[in-house]
Order: structure tokens, then C-alpha cells, then sequence
């Protein structure tokens, strides 16, 4: 028998064959070639690969403190280091980056805590979840305040009073709810949406809510009498649910998006339809508008994340990903914009040329939500995958 092969120096283009004497085979083993493993065309040229699919994770900190995905993330406008997640574990945690000990557990949640927020003080933390209920945390004695409840019907996301301790809450009951977080106390309840409450907002100024549904309309509301000043629906409006909203600094606008790819723009005074952005195809999953900027941003699960000039309703620039947008934040009052996806990836864009300016890696699933600290130093993103994660990005204030 022979063993055909090159002989070392012989070049590559002649062969010579290579005799084994019979005398020399010890035992020998017949091997069916369909047993053998598919060899790896990468793997030709004999060198040692790294698996392509273990991205670097370019994380600074990992919080692990969750036992199912994580869905909501907070973090205090007043301490650079303090953070909220909440997650499908019924769980929500207050915790410092950098830190492994002391992370506070927010108890007494029976289901997924689906809303976290800080009061614009920093003084108080909001928890709320599917089970109808809203924890409010002190965050200096780190201890429970009261509760807060509605009808029993989940709460999908709450939010602050600009300069008090008045939370409004959207429902699956149909319903937003208002309380003084001071006193335990419900002030008002805001009926007239015919299904679940899906976001809202007060205005900069304090003055007025906004609410949009599953009922494809927004609504404007007086806080004091809880009668609804406008109600946005229609020919010229979404004609599906409204997935987000945000609302301009002057409190004279707000900007909606819907599961049917539409963005529309909305004058709160005169609660008219003044504007369309339209370039998406799919759903919206998020918008926000620059502190800075005249500008707006609004992601889709077709995969782009599209930066607005609202002045002239035009788009700027539309920022491609590899599959669905699904949260993002400005990183305050630069001309940059956080994008987090459907990949795991957390990407960080200019928006003034469209350009991306960094990838993360780290998470190994959909980056559910984004925040940026107080300082404007440290990005944090929550997953699916259970993690919390903090990037640093004080090279883009």
C-alpha cells in the first residue's frame, strides 16, 4: 500500500509517493467517509480560526442580577452610578455601575415588571408592572413608599411630572391613571381610549398629557379636569395602534409613530395633524427628539433608524442596521443618537452625516431598551438575554 503526498520542499507542482511496508502496519482500521466531518472551507489554509460567533464584548460592566429578559432600563438623573431594570422575572433591581454588591431587589411584583422611572429629583423610583401595581422606592433610605393601583390591569409604562411627584400611568385597561406618589393618592383617572394605552407623556412645561393606544389615536388631556382637549384620529392619521410618542422641549408638538409605519406630527394647542415622515416600512418601535436639534429620530423593524429635520419634515439621513430597530436614545445634547437592535447590537450614529460612528457588542439577544447616565459618560442597554449592560461613551458628548 502507498501513501500519496508532497514531499517537504518538493514544491507544489510534482509528487512523489511516499511506501509504507507491510511489515510496518500495526492494525488497520477501515473508516466509511460518510463518518468523517465536513471539512470547513475557511479552515484550507490549516491555520486556527476564532469562532465567528463569539463577538468581543465591548461592555464595561455587566449587571446579572436577572433571571429572564430584561425589558425596561432607568437611569437617575441626579446620580451618575444609579440604575433601574425591571424584567419578565417579576423582578426589578436599583443597582450602581461598578458595583456587585448592594443591589436593592424591588419586591412585590407578581408579574413582569414591564416600566421603571426616577421622579426628575431623583429622589423616588416608580416600578410598575402587569399586575396592576407601581412600587415607589425611595432612593435614599432604599426602602418601599407605598403602592400604587389602578383597576387591576396591567400598567405598559409610567411616567413623571416634570418638576413634582405626580405619575401617570397608561393601562391595558384603556384607562390612564394619575397619582401623588407623595401621599399614595389617585388624583385622577383619563377615560376615553377604547384599548390598551400603549404611551404617553406630560409636556416639558407640565401643563398637558399626551396618551396614544392600540386604538390608532392620540389623545390630549387636561391633568386637572381629565377631559380629553383633542382627540387625533382618522383620514391623514395612523390607521393602526400607536406603538411611541415624544414630544418637542416648547411642549408645542409631538411626534407619533404607529404599527403601521407611519409618523405623523401633531400640534398639541390645536391637536391638528401639521406633518408626515414618511420613509418607514414596517412598524415603529421608537422615536425621540434632540435636546439640541430641530431634529427627530425613529426606528422600524425595516431595519432603519431615520433622523428627521421636523422644521422642514424632511429626512436627514436614514441609518441602515442588519435587522429590526428597536429602542434609542440622543446622548444628551450632542449630535449623536443610540440605537439598540434586533442583533444584540448597540450602535452609536452622527447624525449630522449618517454615518456610524461605534458598534458595541456584548449582548446576545434584543437589546430591549437604552439609557444614558447623568454624567452623559456611560450608555446602558438591557436584553432578552437576561443582561444589563454599560458601554461607555464620553468620546460622544
Amino acid at each position: 500500500m502507498s501513501i500519496s503526498g508532497e514531499l517537504p520542499g518538493g514544491g507544489s507542482d510534482g509528487e512523489e509517493e511516499v511506501f509504507i511496508n507491510e511489515e510496518d502496519i500495526i492494525h488497520e482500521i477501515t473508516i466509511d467517509e460518510e463518518d468523517l466531518p465536513d471539512r470547513d472551507d475557511d479552515d484550507e489554509d490549516g491555520g486556527d480560526r476564532m469562532d465567528d460567533s463569539e463577538d468581543v464584548d465591548d461592555s464595561t460592566y455587566i449587571f446579572q442580577g436577572h433571571k429572564d429578559e430584561v425589558f425596561t432600563v432607568a437611569c437617575s438623573p441626579t446620580d451618575a452610578s444609579l440604575v433601574a431594570s425591571g424584567g419578565k422575572d417579576d423582578r426589578g433591581f436599583l443597582w450602581r455601575i461598578g458595583s456587585a454588591e448592594g443591589a436593592l431587589e424591588l419586591t412585590g411584583h407578581r408579574d413582569t415588571v414591564s416600566t421603571v422611572a426616577f421622579s426628575s429629583d431623583g429622589n423616588l423610583l416608580a416600578c410598575g408592572s402587569f399586575d396592576g401595581q407601581i412600587n415607589v422606592w425611595s432612593t435614599a433610605t432604599r426602602s418601599l413608599q407605598g403602592t400604587l393601583e389602578g383597576s387591576g390591569s396591567g400598567f405598559e409604562w409610567l411616567k413623571w411630572h416634570p418638576r413634582g411627584h405626580l405619575i401617570i400611568a397608561g393601562s391595558e385597561d384603556c384607562n390612564v391613571w394619575m397619582w401623588n406618589a407623595d401621599h399614595n393618592a389617585i388624583l385622577n383617572t383619563f377615560a376615553g381610549h377604547s384599548s390598551t394605552v400603549t404611551c404617553g407623556d406630560f409636556t416639558p412645561d407640565g401643563k398637558l398629557i399626551c396618551t396614544g393606544s392600540d386604538d390608532a389615536t392620540l389623545r390630549i388631556w387636561d391633568p386637572r379636569s381629565a377631559q380629553s382637549r383633542h382627540v387625533v384620529r382618522g383620514h391623514g392619521y395612523h390607521t393602526d395602534g400607536l406603538t411611541c410618542l415624544s414630544i418637542t422641549l416648547d411642549s408645542q408638538t409631538v411626534v407619533s409613530g404607529s404599527k403601521d409605519s407611519s409618523v405623523h406630527i401633531v400640534n398639541v394647542n390645536s391637536g391638528q395633524v401639521v406633518g408626515s415622515l414618511v420613509g418607514h416600512t414596517n412598524s415603529i418601535e421608537c422615536v425621540g427628539i434632540s435636546s439640541s436639534y430641530g431634529w427627530a429620530a425613529t426606528g422600524s423593524m425595516d431595519q432603519k433608524l431615520i433622523i428627521w429635520d421636523l422644521a422642514h419634515q424632511s429626512n436627514r439621513c436614514t441609518c441602515e442596521h442588519d435587522e429590526g430597530v428597536t429602542s434609542l436614545a440622543w446622548l444628551g445634547s450632542s449630535r449623536f443618537v443610540a440605537s439598540g437592535c434586533i442583533d444584540g447590537k448597540v450602535r452609536i450614529w452622527d447624525s449630522l452625516s449618517g454615518d456610524c460612528a461605534r458598534e458595541f457588542s456584548g449582548h446576545a439577544d434584543v437589546v430591549q431598551s437604552l439609557a444614558v447616565t447623568a454624567d452623559g459618560n456611560a450608555l446602558v442597554a438591557v436584553s432578552t438575554d437576561g443582561s444589563a449592560r454599560v458601554f461607555g461613551i464620553s468620546m460622544f458628548k
